[in-house]
């Protein structure tokens, strides 16, 4: 991975998006720190780097096409599209709705999905894995052949266990305790 690109993704999700305090994740869970990683992949470089940096597992994990279940999913799905494009890189993206959608097309799975296609579940933040899991079941309901799971970060309680079992291929660009040592090293005023 581009080690000058990462560090700097790193700093930003430290200093942009980590949070300490008792709160509920949505796995149901409880954690003495959270990870909002949507305040770093709606800034213009946040985005750009997640990109990057995303797109290099995406290549690796050898995937047609990419999404995962709306709303997690959805900015590191469209900075990855951008990042591909950017470098001509062929893949396509789509996200999951929690349900299907009531109107026009009536789908669950939306954007430019096409069943039979390598592909890979993507999230920003990876606990237990199970809103990947839901979108999964949905992809392969909707036809597509998922092979991996790809997430920004993985906070190291049960995901690569579980998409282990789905038979999927798990890769994250940073672990959460990665982002703790960063923000613990540079602490934020305020």
């Amino acid at each position: 991975m581009k080690s000058e690109e990462r560090h700097e993704l790193l700093a930003m999700l430290a200093r942009e998006s980590y949070f300490e305090r008792q709160l509920t994740l949505s796995s149901g869970r409880t954690s003495n720190y959270y990870l909002d990683c949507k305040r770093t992949l709606y800034l213009p470089r946040g985005a750009y780097l997640a990109g990057e940096l995303v797109l290099e597992l995406v290549k690796a994990a050898g995937v047609e096409q990419l999404g995962g279940m709306a709303v997690g999913a959805l900015p590191v799905t469209d900075a990855v599209m951008v990042a591909a494009y950017r470098n001509g890189v062929d893949v396509r993206g789509f996200f999951v709705r929690k349900e299907t959608k009531q109107h026009g097309l009536q789908q669950m799975v939306e954007g430019a999905f096409r069943p039979g296609l390598k592909t890979a579940v993507i999230d920003d933040t990876n606990t237990t894995g199970g809103s990947s899991l839901q979108a999964v079941a949905a992809m392969r309901e909707a036809g597509a052949n998922v092979i991996a799971a790809i997430t920004l970060v993985e906070r190291g309680e049960g995901a690569a266990d579980a998409f282990a079992r789905e038979g999927l291929k798990y890769s994250w660009v940073f672990t959460a305790e990665e982002v703790r040592a960063e923000r613990a090293a540079h602490p934020v005023a305020g």
